[in-house]
């Protein structure tokens, strides 16, 4: 158990709002929690990557083929890809578990 605040000393507390370890985001798989995921249509995608752009957590990639994925183990599932996708070639569907 940790002994009370007013035991220690200012050398022994932890800097805080600092990122000690550089890339340690991606030991984290945000991708466990999501509910839904996108799925893409290649046959109505045109290769904008509007759903690169908008994805706030840069989960989305190009394939060699120039269409787009998401990497799943990152990807929350949020589905603003699918909203900015303006063909509809994303469709979010149910996470099956």
């Amino acid at each position: 158990m940790a002994k009370p605040m007013e035991e220690y000393k200012w050398h022994e507390l932890n800097v805080g709002c600092v990122i000690e370890e550089v890339g340690n985001a991606r030991e984290y798989k945000t991708g466990d929690w999501r509910s839904f995921k996108p799925v893409w249509n290649n046959e109505k995608c045109i290769k904008c990557g509007l759903c690169w752009l908008y994805c706030p957590d840069a989960t989305v990639f190009k394939t060699n083929e120039g269409f787009y994925l998401s990497n799943l183990d990152y990807c929350k599932g949020c589905g603003i890809c699918a909203k900015e996708c303006k063909p509809g070639a994303i469709k979010m569907v149910e996470e099956g578990r």
